[in-house]
């Protein structure tokens, strides 16, 4: 059981994927990959939902196998480092695909570690 208050970076990630979720709403590939300004939303809230990842325990991301923690994290050093090589294509599969599931863990994680931070 994690000892430390995680539920701030649980947050970050939720709120961030809510973010994404809503910036990409009824948007087609074709109009993202035309969008400046959806594409560099949508690469913001990946880039806080890496770095928020990283502060998670172990324990957390032992729990969940499914979800690829270490890539997770590692865009976060591509979308920073090579951020001129990522294709429009890329971060839509990530949003559309990858980042329901990581939501969904971290929404679930939240209200454990929100219930269990409120313990005396």
């Amino acid at each position: 059981m994690p000892s430390r208050i995680i539920s701030p970076r649980l947050g970050d990630i939720v709120e961030a994927s809510e973010h994404v979720r809503a910036v990409l709403h009824g948007v087609t590939l074709d109009a993202f990959e035309g969008d400046w300004q959806k594409k560099w939303l949508v690469e913001r809230g990946i880039e806080i939902v890496s770095e928020a990842s990283r502060h998670l325990p172990d324990e957390i991301k032992e729990q969940h196998p499914a979800i690829p923690w270490r890539k997770v994290a590692g865009i976060g050093n591509v979308l920073r480092h090579n951020y001129e090589r990522i294709a429009a294509d890329v971060l839509w599969k990530l949003a559309q695909d990858d980042l329901p599931a990581l939501e969904h863990v971290c929404r679930n994680e939240l209200a454990l570690a929100l219930a269990r931070e409120q313990l005396p």
